[in-house]
């Protein structure tokens, strides 16, 4: 229902075209501004001539909306032909980007940038189209997610990354000389004919991108088409660095922000290394590859790496735009020109100073004098630590042959050193070709399995030790079924006294008690690696398994399910190793009562001073001394024939 203060405009207008003395005549300005005011809709009045303000004042409604004859009208009206008064701009406007005027849908029209009946010239800063508002009127439609995944527009958010831009935040603060949306997208200077990339008279084709930005910074512009990258790119080559490959396209930041890649401390990495250790563009230019390497371990590299932006980068040298090659004699590194090059950050340097080979400081390539001095030093520290080596093997060796002099007595049979011999074999192997896979840039595992990794070999030789280790594991269940296997099993089990001797050990340790637990046959640290040992094994069997044999467990099971088993495989295997380098290392080997190393699990046997001293309750052999009748106490009154003449010893763990 009509409100009543509606209702009087509306019968008015009824009575004026009832009263109409001829059909011919056309509705005007007034009969339309008599209902849409009563209607409550933004359209002005005939006396106003639409808004004063606006590029149509003066225009009466019918010189768009030519296709109403007759009131009341049609509720769809046909859409303003613009062309009809700006026929030079519609005939520019016949693309947008990739799409074709009437074929592609989603095109924008006139009005989707210019607005409706409030049109305001470019200049002022109300309108739509002034640079202040370039953004958020071209957002409408760029900013839509669904939109550009409909027109396969790469770029999901350009107007969010533009604003966060150097250009973006001047325009924000109400510079309206900086470079917006039109000012990159334009052809031929209008915003009317934006063309995609790949179109030769594109403002942003590769080959067009320097005169873009050449508009607004034009001795960079010049700086680069003297520089050798501009003079490759003016003679045709596709693969050469233009502005947007160095500064970027919407997110362009300042030098001054870390965050960009031509900052001092990530130009290097960033933005020159991609080009200039590109295997394809070495080759394919002549350029000399390791310049990064080299860089990155001089001074410059390392302060930069550091995060010191005041230290010498790539273009501190190089120049930033107006690249040229040191064989050119206007070069910022060319041999006449290196010194006052050197000089803008160390004032007084000699010429000879001048001269150094900058990329050669470092581990990357030499010649001449540094390559020579590098490799005496590699020689020097081959034979020094050479002879270091067979020292410490020959000194080693001669505490082994002595400690085994020793009174012996049996820890481990033969089935017992088998068991942990396969263990230690296939966990080695494991641990080595599997981070070889995770960190195979390194350079110890480059060194094993050769710079490209050797991805087939040391797949095999991880999927082979993988099969050791199962193998063993299985031995080790089919011993636990034996005699031997099953006592020790109990004796192996953890008890109440494990936890009450890990206290009394950490208060003995501490100075808190005098006396240390005594043990049995196995103390905790040896039940703690035993059932880790069980634990890591089932973990790592299991998750290993499902990224073995992955094809057929993506049949059954969510690909996310194995993410997580290779997590589990990955950090469990860290988890393992660095329990055997820390915990059971140092048990068997760094101990100050085990240095050199526990013998047993070469030979079996272990000195008898030591085994009196790590278990003086093994119910074992204090039967076995009875029987002999000699007295335990000490490691001296140890008999050496224990090892050999018992047959009661208890079954060790098949690992330690």
């Amino acid at each position: 229902m009509v409100e009543s203060s509606r209702l009087l405009p509306m019968v008015l207008l009824c009575l004026a075209v009832a009263s109409t003395p001829s059909s011919s005549e056309l509705p005007t300005s007034e009969d339309c501004a008599m209902c849409h005011a009563a209607r409550d809709e933004e359209i002005p009045a005939a006396s106003d001539s639409m808004v004063a303000l606006s590029s149509h004042a003066g225009f009466e409604c019918l010189d768009c909306h030519a296709d109403i004859v007759e009131l009341p009208h049609e509720e769809k009206l046909a859409g303003v032909a613009c062309g009809a008064c700006h026929d030079a701009e519609a005939a520019l406007y016949t693309t947008h980007g990739r799409g074709i005027l009437g074929e592609t849908e989603d095109l924008p029209e006139c009005a989707d940038c210019h607005g409706t009946h409030g049109i305001l010239p470019s200049t002022d800063n109300r309108s739509a189209v002034h640079p202040l508002h370039l953004p958020a009127t071209c957002g409408r439609c760029h900013e839509d997610i669904d939109l550009a995944k409909k027109h396969d527009i790469r770029l999901k958010r350009p107007v969010e990354v533009y604003e966060s831009s150097i250009h973006g935040r001047a325009t924000r603060e109400g510079i309206t000389v900086a470079a917006t949306c039109t000012d990159c997208h334009s052809t031929e200077g209008t915003a009317h004919r934006i063309l995609g990339p790949g179109d030769p008279s594109s403002s942003i084709n590769h080959f067009n991108v320097p005169h873009t930005c050449g508009k607004c910074h034009r001795s960079i512009e010049q700086d680069y088409w003297e520089g050798i990258h501009g003079r490759l790119t003016a003679r045709g080559e596709t693969d050469t660095p233009v502005c947007t490959h160095c500064h970027g396209e919407h997110g362009i930041l300042s030098t001054k922000d870390p965050r960009s890649r031509v900052s001092p401390v990530l130009v290097a990495q960033a933005t020159c290394a991609p080009c200039h250790e590109s295997a394809f563009l070495n080759e394919k230019y002549g350029i000399p590859a390791g310049r990064l390497a080299s860089f990155v371990d001089s001074y410059h590299g390392l302060k930069s790496k550091a995060g010191d932006p005041t230290v010498a980068n790539c273009a501190s040298c190089h120049g930033g735009h107006k690249i040229l090659p040191s064989t050119d004699p206007k070069s910022t590194i060319h041999p006449a020109n290196l010194r006052a090059t050197c000089g803008g950050c160390h004032p007084g340097v000699s010429e000879e100073l001048a001269a150094t080979k900058i990329h050669e400081t470092g581990v990357g390539r030499k010649t001449g004098w540094p390559r020579v001095v590098s490799m005496l030093y590699i020689a020097a520290i081959a034979a020094i630590i050479g002879l270091m080596v067979l020292y410490v093997v020959i000194d080693f060796r001669k505490h082994t042959i002595r400690l085994l002099r020793r009174p012996q007595i049996r820890r481990m049979d033969a089935d017992a050193i088998f068991q942990h011999s396969v263990l230690t074999l296939s966990f080695t192997v494991l641990a080595i070709t599997g981070f070889a896979l995770v960190y195979s840039e390194a350079w110890i595992f480059r060194k094993i399995f050769g710079w490209d990794g050797g991805f087939r070999v040391r797949g095999l030789v991880h999927r082979a030790a993988a099969g050791l280790f199962i193998f063993g594991c299985l031995w080790h269940l089919g011993f636990l079924a034996t005699r031997n296997g099953k006592r020790f099993f109990a004796d192996i089990f953890p008890r109440k006294t494990d936890f009450e001797q890990f206290g009394q050990m950490i208060l003995h340790n501490l100075g808190k008690r005098e006396e240390g637990p005594r043990f049995g046959r196995f103390g905790y640290v040896e039940k703690a690696e035993y059932w880790a040992l069980v634990w890591g094994g089932v973990v790592m069997i299991a998750t290993g398994l499902f990224l073995w044999f992955d094809n057929q467990a993506v049949r059954y099971l969510p690909k996310g399910f194995l993410d997580v088993m290779l997590v589990i495989h990955h950090y469990e295997a860290w988890l393992a190793t660095l329990a055997i380098l820390v915990w059971h290392s140092y048990s068997t080997i760094f101990c100050p009562c085990a240095y050199p190393g526990n013998p047993a699990w070469i030979t079996g046997s272990m000195p008898a001073e030591m085994y009196l001293h790590e278990h003086p309750e093994d119910e074992a052999v204090k039967h076995l001394a009875r029987e002999r009748e000699e007295p335990m106490s000490g490691a001296e009154e140890a008999s050496p024939d224990i090892a050999r003449e018992g047959g009661v010893e208890p079954e060790p763990p098949p690992a330690r």
